[in-house]
């Protein structure tokens, strides 16, 4: 028999996890000698995948919690960079974290072996001259959208555009009926998704703006209903103390976001990731966001994205409004969402343009290409 395909994988937190273990699945798939060593978790595990440590060793958000880790985070990578070493696997493929990925792949390509990184950083928005470091430690970027693809095609790095896996498995016409009787929500009438972040910042300094919009909403709609999906339960603990005094027709979820979305009508959401779920569930969006005054200033200087919202990044146009810093008020949220329960066709035609782009079969695309690199295709 010859000698399997060896392929190092490294994936920093769950979305990696969740990302990983389909690119495995679609290897195993398409080529029948493969064997997986590096870092994941447990849907990697099951994959075939054994972790030299537990993933969540690296899954660190936050600056002052990264220097906190810090000695740590590089003891563990120059212990993997000798095991990789030793190994010396086929390619080494980098799932997101890219501040820990980039700079093991960059010494591992240095030792002559294929590098892979799957997910791009946000290089086309704000530190733009990390292309240069992606160009040097990767022998083939995979991205997940297509304006990542045009970027890195202008910066001459080695790209594949491989469409999003969330787009794969929602479905082009979500079943809002079923997704009400599960939730137990009401058939007929209005229902709004609010989804202030899934963090406690994110969801301390939207929370209440949120709330309060909910309010006017339900002045100008009278019958509306709300439905928050929680991150977890202490996002549940938070918004639960902001509800005290409140007079709201609001259910509180315990996760459950995808059904959420698909139960409602229009979504008010913070900026981030849950507004590409959104999109791909074909729900009219109100994006608002704020951050520390500091924070702001210094992103205006750095950010060179004309958009904020994924939705408006992939459309390449205002194809969603965006309310940042003194813009996000409640006024405005519900001035901005009211119209959009009875009209929001120019969004869901736009979203369902974009949901077909990036409906690609991903994790096969992305292991064509990994398998295409190292010549095993």
């Amino acid at each position: 028999m010859s000698r399997p395909l060896t392929v190092a994988l490294v994936a920093g937190e769950a979305s990696g996890d969740i990302l990983g273990a389909g690119l495995m699945q679609a290897l195993r798939a398409q080529h029948m000698n493969v064997e997986f060593v590096g870092v994941g978790g447990p849907r990697m595990e099951a994959q075939g995948l054994e972790s030299y440590f537990p993933q969540e060793r690296l899954a660190v958000m936050g600056l002052v919690e990264v220097l906190g880790r810090l000695p740590e985070l590089l003891r563990r990578r120059k212990r993997l960079l000798q095991t990789l070493l030793g190994v010396r696997p086929d390619v080494f493929i980098g799932i997101d974290a890219p501040d820990f990925n980039l700079d093991l792949a960059l010494k591992l390509r240095r030792a002559g072996i294929k590098t892979v990184h799957y997910v791009s950083p946000s290089v086309w928005a704000w530190r733009q001259k990390r292309v240069l470091k992606i160009r040097d430690a990767c022998d083939l970027m995979l991205t997940l959208f297509p304006f990542e693809a045009t970027f890195y095609d202008a910066h001459q790095v080695a790209v594949r555009f491989v469409g999003h896996p969330l787009a794969d498995t929602i479905p082009l016409e979500p079943d809002r009926a079923a997704a009400r009787a599960a939730l137990d929500l009401p058939q007929d009438g209005l229902i709004v998704a609010l989804m202030p972040g899934s963090r406690g910042g994110e969801v301390g300094r939207l929370g209440q703006l949120f709330l309060a919009a909910a309010d006017r909403l339900r002045s100008m709609r009278p019958g509306i209903r709300f439905v928050v999906p929680c991150a977890s339960p202490e996002r549940r603990a938070q918004l639960e103390q902001m509800l005290i005094g409140r007079d709201l027709p609001l259910t509180l979820l315990d996760g459950r976001s995808h059904e959420a979305l698909a139960a409602c009508n229009a979504v008010l959401i913070a900026s981030g990731t849950a507004t590409l779920e959104a999109l791909l569930y074909k729900r009219p969006m109100v994006v608002a966001y704020s951050v520390a005054p500091l924070t702001f200033r210094i992103l205006k200087r750095l950010v060179k994205s004309p958009y904020v919202a994924l939705p408006n990044l992939l459309a390449q146009r205002l194809l969603v409004p965006e309310l940042l810093q003194d813009a996000a008020t409640p006024e405005a949220m519900a001035q901005l969402l009211s119209p959009l329960l009875d009209n929001g066709d120019i969004q869901t035609e736009g979203f369902d343009a974009i949901h077909r782009t990036l409906r690609c079969d991903a994790s096969s695309q992305a292991a064509s290409a990994v398998l295409e690199l190292v010549g095993a295709n």
